[in-house]
């Protein structure tokens, strides 16, 4: 025999050791067993002793160096210059790799119905199978193969997630902490309701919201108000003359407290302001008597502008104290000091007709502008009507051309499935998954597209049930006919009556099953459709199930079912 140097696999191939023994439905020999997995050999190796391991065993092994046979010695067979494996006297084992190629075998994994050769399974199954469970290289969790877009997706909680506000990478588990400052991520304030505010931006929102409640801007002379700030214009113009006041009393007592604190004269007199900000005078200190008299006085002309023993009230409403040894005359050094407090009244009272005077023509200013915001707004106001109607006219338009778009493709779709001659071939793929929403009830039937007798004929479809409807009901595949409304119903004749074969397709073309009606024409199936399509009417027992599940059938290839309908033609 000719030694031959090994000639190593593919990638996926080497890297893979035997193959597990449950995946082998027939009887298991000891010839097909890797000496170092145990297992089925994949692409099996002979050693120079005879013995067989998988190639991936095999260069395990060898990967050091030259390696003592282990099975030469349970056997009790060792011999030094037989029993050694190495890679350059090793070869590859054809007529081994051939018979299991041939082995019946089936998928291993739980729900899995696969069924063929080993040499299907190794390459076309093996790896792909929806059932197979797998570990996630993230959180290394056992999941189905067909569910680890899902988990990868949405399930893992080592997935790494780009934020879809700012775009960071961050893993899944810290979603909430990032969330917690993410300066992109939306906010909702509560005071005007507005969403999707970006938090960086969140605070220059808040100084402008429109429903946030600020002080009014003169609470610093005197009102209290606290409101939104939208309608902040709207409380400075209905408070401008309480604005005024506050103003004219803070100037007042401003001016007052700034230009004559207080004035003494030489002990005879003293000019003092009342809480008004008004002078008055006050003779000199007349022992415990005079002083009470005298603040007494300082009272009255708060109040009423009359002093409080014998004070007598000025042109200008203002109370002057008159001394009680003067008499009706007043001595030429007191009037002196009263000449003085006029002149002193007359300067702050001009002063603050002169801000009256600032204050009315901005009062006029401020009403001409309001106006002026009013006609514009009115004016937006009905811009925006106008708009909103034509938005609404073309929504409108819109919801048509959508509604006959639907109707356009819907008739493509019909026409790109039908037929005109009254021969129909219904594919019905994923048959496994459709079976399975017939057996929980979530989709007990299913409709063909429609098809025609002729160009003007009638128009039919087909109807099944996967998991049989009437006595068929779990044990058989229900088939039926339907005759539906056409648009040439008043050109053709009723009832139908033209002979209906349903045929199941072998796909290897040896022995389709076949069923025959002539319709009765006593059926309200059969007469002229006034609804959208008629009862079906069929054949409950088509197909029995069990014919279906057999793993030698040739109906149910690729997950894949065919069903052609035949409408004799004859007399029409």
């Amino acid at each position: 025999m000719i030694m031959a140097r090994i000639s190593l696999p593919s990638s996926l191939e080497s890297s893979l050791p035997g193959i597990i023994r449950s995946v082998l439905t027939g009887h298991m020999e000891t010839k097909y067993l890797c000496q170092h997995c145990d297992d089925i050999l994949r692409k099996p190796v002979q050693a120079q002793c005879g013995h067989r391991y998988c190639v991936f065993c095999f260069n395990q092994l060898t990967s050091s160096g030259p390696k003592p046979c282990e099975a030469c010695r349970v056997e009790g067979i060792f011999e030094e210059s037989q029993s050694m494996l190495n890679g350059k006297e090793a070869f590859p084992d054809n007529a081994a790799r051939r018979e299991i190629d041939g082995l019946p075998a089936k998928c291993p994994n739980e729900d899995c119905t696969w069924a063929g050769t080993m040499k299907e399974f190794e390459g076309q199954h093996e790896g792909q199978c929806e059932f197979e469970r797998i570990t996630c290289d993230a959180c290394q969790q056992r999941i189905l193969r067909s569910e680890k877009d899902r988990h990868n997706e949405r399930e893992c909680e080592a997935r790494t997630l780009n934020c879809k506000y700012c775009k960071v990478s961050f893993n899944f588990k810290d979603i909430k902490a990032h969330d917690e400052i993410c300066i992109k991520f939306p906010m909702q304030c509560k005071e005007c309701g507005k969403k999707k505010i970006p938090r960086e931006k969140f605070p220059e929102h808040v100084k402008t919201c429109v429903k946030s409640k600020t002080a009014c801007q003169f609470n610093k002379v005197g009102c209290q108000a606290v409101i939104d700030n939208g309608k902040q214009h709207d409380h400075e113009q209905a408070s401008i003359m309480d604005h005024l006041r506050l103003v004219l009393t803070a100037l007042t007592a401003l001016t007052s407290w700034r230009s004559v604190p207080s004035v003494q004269s030489d002990g005879l007199g003293e000019y003092q302001e009342d809480c008004g900000g008004l002078g008055l005078y006050r003779a000199p200190e007349e022992g415990a008597v005079g002083g009470a008299a005298a603040a007494a006085c300082g009272k009255a002309s708060c109040s009423n502008g009359y002093s409080g023993r014998e004070g007598l009230r000025s042109s200008n409403g203002l109370g002057l104290y008159q001394g009680p040894d003067e008499g009706a005359s007043v001595g030429s050094g007191g009037l002196g000091r009263g000449g003085k407090s006029t002149v002193g009244l007359e300067l702050k009272v001009t002063a603050l007709e002169n801000i009256v005077c600032v204050l009315n023509r901005e009062l006029e200013r401020t009403s001409l502008t309001h106006e002026a915001h009013v006609r514009q707004q009115r004016l937006d106001q009905e811009k925006i009507e106008s708009l909103n109607n034509k938005v609404h006219q073309l929504e409108r338009q819109l919801t048509m051309r959508d509604l006959k778009l639907s109707e356009t493709e819907q008739t493509l779709r019909e026409l790109q499935h039908c037929t005109f001659d009254g021969v129909f071939v219904w594919k019905i793929a994923d048959f496994s998954h459709r079976r399975q929403d017939a057996l929980a009830g979530r989709s007990p039937a299913l409709f063909s597209p429609a098809f025609y007798s002729s160009k003007y004929g009638y128009k039919m479809c087909l109807r099944l049930y996967l998991n049989g409807d009437g006595t068929g009901r779990g044990t058989h595949l229900s088939l039926f006919f339907v005759v539906m409304r056409g648009k040439y119903d008043a050109l053709l004749k009723w009832p139908f009556s033209q002979k209906v074969t349903l045929m199941l397709l072998d796909q290897n073309n040896r022995e389709h099953i076949i069923d025959a009606f002539r319709p009765d024409t006593s059926s309200t199936s059969f007469q002229r459709p006034i609804s959208e399509m008629n009862i079906a009417s069929g054949c409950p027992l088509f197909c029995p199930l069990a014919k279906l599940a057999s793993a030698k059938n040739s109906y149910v290839k690729d997950d894949t079912i065919f069903i052609k309908a035949i409408v004799d033609l004859t007399g029409l």
